[in-house]
């Protein structure tokens, strides 16, 4: 009866020895750098790095992008802003069957001219986003504006 049972015994060991043999060259397929999980990983996350490094470059050209949009929306709206008040202007001008001295007139649109090039340029900084005032237009009682 012991006989058998070391017989029994060595056969189990042996097919527990066999068993780990299959299972470690299993393991070390599953685990290969260029076929198994392991080269799927590594090349994820080599793609994740790259991706990681696209992503930052996309996120500062397009932080560059918004601040040039940022001062040329700036820039548009001092510009509206200059026009607004040249077509407020426009009604203290006299109309065309009225008599009215030439010069007076050309040297205000020399005078609006020369403050729109002299006018502020804006600056590389971040500014802040002007308030609107209200109303875009006021209209002016041509009679009381005249001195006689």
């Amino acid at each position: 009866m012991d006989i058998i049972a070391d017989i029994l015994l060595a056969a189990g060991a042996l097919g527990a020895g066999f068993y780990c043999l299959v299972l470690s060259r299993r393991l070390k397929r599953f685990n290969d750098l260029e076929k198994g999980v392991g080269g799927a990983v590594a090349v994820l996350s080599a793609q994740v790095d790259d991706l990681n490094k696209s992503l930052q470059s996309a996120q500062h050209v397009s932080d560059g992008s918004s601040k040039a949009l940022q001062q040329l929306t700036g820039r548009a709206e001092s510009v509206a802003q200059r026009l607004e008040l040249m077509m407020a202007s426009m009604h203290d001008i006299p109309e065309a069957g009225t008599a009215a001295a030439p010069a007076p007139a050309a040297a205000e649109d020399a005078e609006m001219a020369a403050a729109y090039e002299a006018g502020p340029q804006p600056a590389d900084e971040p500014q802040e986003e002007p308030k609107s005032s209200g109303l875009m237009f006021v209209r002016h009682n041509r009679s009381q504006n005249r001195v006689a």
